[in-house]
């Protein structure tokens, strides 16, 4: 179960932080955020080795675009294709409304259920393509919102879900730190936030947001990414490649 926080913050010179830690099995091959594709030229992003695609990235328009599992659909499936491939077709586009549009208009009988967040300086948007057993439609379609101003979160299950142990402990959490001053360097709270491996009494396994890797599975890398204001400053983004709080963060060459 990954995690994506978008703190969205229309008007503010840093409009929009993106925190991410990437929850996946340990043996899965990935390399760490570069210019991987030679035919997508304007795209960072980290690469699955195992499918090609990417769960997080970054294009010269300042589009950022993160795919997650939703429950019950961790890992491939034969005969459907990678949602690995998602986030690549988002930035294939200039801005996060156009990249948004497109994606709902996708074949989601050829996909496993998901999430995405796709944000640029000027909107934030959440996608979602339920599974078959929880849809309660007769075919699934993939849904597009807004997200609003301020800060949310997503998992495996819908936007700020409460149903979620990681979104019900840390959500709040999120919302009560400092938040991050890019222009200064301080990341501090949210890095301290991401590296937390604490869960709630009641929680189940996966509730604190860094996973512990067990039985294979556990947090692999971490994300910190912002979009100033200002069109002719470049994004900054940090990675972690490997679990937060034990492998520190480092700028991604943009």
């Amino acid at each position: 179960m990954c995690t994506v926080i978008v703190m969205f913050r229309p008007g503010h010179a840093w409009p929009l932080i993106l925190a991410a830690n990437r929850d996946e099995m340990i043996a899965r091959p990935w390399v760490p955020p570069a210019r991987h594709w030679p035919d997508r030229p304007r795209v960072v992003a980290g690469r699955d080795e195992l499918a090609g695609g990417t769960w997080l990235g970054l294009n010269d328009h300042g589009v950022v675009a993160a795919v997650l599992n939703r429950q019950g659909s961790l890992g491939p499936q034969a005969g459907m294709r990678s949602r690995g491939e998602l986030p690549l077709e988002a930035l294939n586009h200039a801005d996060a409304r156009s990249a948004a549009a497109a994606l709902v208009h996708i074949e989601p009988r050829s996909y496993r259920s998901f999430n995405m967040a796709i944000a640029d300086r000027d909107a934030a948007f959440w996608l979602r393509l339920k599974g078959d057993d929880e849809s309660g439609l007769p075919a699934p379609a993939v849904e597009a919102f807004p997200i609003p101003a301020g800060l949310s979160m997503i998992t495996s299950r819908d936007l700020n879900d409460p149903a979620s142990d990681r979104i019900r402990l840390y959500l709040p959490r999120f919302e009560r730190a400092a938040p991050p001053d890019p222009g200064a360097g301080d990341w501090a709270s949210f890095q301290a936030l991401l590296a937390s491996r604490e869960r709630a009494a009641d929680g189940g396994a996966h509730g604190a947001m860094t996973l512990a890797p067990e039985q294979g599975y556990g947090t692999v890398s971490a994300s910190l990414i912002a979009l100033s204001a200002r069109a002719d400053t470049k994004p900054i983004w940090l990675f972690a490649p490997g679990p937060p709080g034990g492998v520190p963060f480092a700028p991604v060459a943009l």
